[in-house]
């Protein structure tokens, strides 16, 4: 009677059985690397529901796919390989890879994950402890910490950019100092605590009434049970800080503008702190008329009639914008423009309306009109200047002419002419 009775209390309504959770795997002391002939423990710690059955639950121990004698909850190893475990019910555990080298210096890395702020830490160790003089890490090749003698490499709160490949470097007396020696190189990946966060507008349906925002994020599966507080920012002024809520009321006033705002989200120690990316509310109308609004008002400024010379410098407006300003140092008089025309970027008012299919044509005729009259002007500017450029050049010749001797030779006097002939 009470076996059937704790058999019925594993079996939900659905009549399936119950999920379990895979076993948790470590390893003591809690190094991946370590020298040959030294032991670790390794320890399987899992869900063990007593109403499952009634004798003890084994534990299942894989090397690879090989299944180990043992079925204790926790067993010493020594051998390289991938260990993992499995209680009677549950899925397989994740995995430990362990390595046995017969090198003088390993470095030694956590076997188990690290995330993001929490602390990464490792070791150089010389062949069975022996002491390490004038010790370097080293991250992808590039020196980041040494010592003077064996101490241990702390990160206090690790960050994606602390991942990478990491070795060690150092002296040992044996008896006496040896020559520097290198570990082998070990890869350590920093996982991502949760992803970047972001800010969404929440259906009126879920928001039930006003504009509501929500800071969204997932956190490691590993780590999912890790509190986060959320605060939430328009521009750089904090409309909300740091809270447990993941969403934001903004304001009846503040709906109507077009301001951006963003979150942030980060764990309760402000060990790992990340931002999202800006979110536009719409103002007044769709954004498309907004849009459409900025960009007809500089055209129409543009198109009006006024009276501002014409220009050859480009000014910095905007690229669908035609610009007319005034050209420094040339005065009205200089500006020769045809009888009737007035310098202006609008076409012939006696011009036909385009057609639908030569509208394009049509908005750029005022920019062609332009250039062909800027183009005029150069040509009015470049007669006038070449003749003086010449002029300037003949006056040294005249000068060295004027100060070559000369005779004058009187002729008739009737004739008022007098010759220069030169000795």
């Amino acid at each position: 009677m009470w076996t059937l009775t704790a058999l019925l209390l594993l079996v939900p309504s659905s009549g399936q059985a119950a999920t379990l959770e895979k076993p948790i795997l470590s390893l003591h002391p809690p190094w991946t690397t370590i020298f040959k002939g030294e032991r670790v423990t390794l320890r399987c710690d899992g869900y063990h529901p007593l109403l499952l059955e009634l004798r003890p639950i084994s534990t299942l121990w894989y090397l690879g796919h090989l299944l180990l004698p043992s079925h204790k909850k926790s067993i010493e190893v020594q051998t390289p390989g991938v260990y993992r475990c499995q209680t009677r019910g549950a899925p397989v555990s994740d995995p430990i890879h362990l390595s046995v080298s017969n090198d003088w210096l390993i470095l030694q890395v956590p076997y188990a994950a690290v995330f993001e702020g929490e602390p990464l830490v490792m070791r150089c160790r010389g062949w069975y402890d022996k002491i390490v003089y004038k010790l370097h890490y080293y991250l992808d090749g590039q020196a980041v910490r040494y010592f003077h003698s064996s101490t241990n490499y702390t990160v206090l709160q690790a960050r994606a950019s602390d991942s990478g490949r990491y070795q060690c470097s150092g002296t040992m007396r044996i008896p006496v100092e040896s020559a520097p020696m290198f570990s082998t190189k070990v890869a350590v990946t920093v996982q991502e605590l949760f992803q970047t966060p972001a800010l969404k507008v929440m259906s009126p349906q879920e928001a039930r009434g006003g504009v509501v925002l929500r800071c969204e994020t997932r956190l490691h599966p590993q780590k999912r049970d890790t509190p986060l507080q959320f605060a939430f920012y328009k521009y750089s002024r904090p409309v909300r800080r740091f809270d447990w809520g993941s969403e934001y009321t903004v304001p009846e006033p503040e709906v109507d503008e077009l301001e951006s705002y963003w979150c942030e989200a980060a764990t309760a120690t402000r060990s790992v702190r990340k931002r999202s990316p800006w979110l536009q509310l719409p103002g007044r109308g769709s954004a498309l008329d907004l849009q459409s609004t900025i960009a007809s008002a500089p055209q129409a400024a543009a198109l009006a009639p006024g009276n501002k010379p014409l220009s050859f410098r480009k000014p910095p407006v905007s690229r669908s914008v035609p610009s007319v300003t005034s050209v420094p140092n040339i005065t009205s008089a200089e500006l020769q423009l045809p009888d009737g025309e007035v310098p202006t970027a609008r076409p012939h008012a006696c011009a036909p309306p385009p057609a639908p299919l030569e509208r394009s044509k049509g908005d750029l005729q005022p920019k062609v009109d332009l250039l062909l009259r800027e183009m005029q002007l150069l040509k009015g500017i470049l007669s006038r200047a070449v003749p003086e450029l010449k002029d300037s050049q003949a006056l040294p010749e005249l000068r060295k002419t004027s100060n070559a001797p000369t005779s004058h030779v009187p002729v008739n006097p009737e004739t008022p002419e007098t010759a220069v002939m030169e000795s």
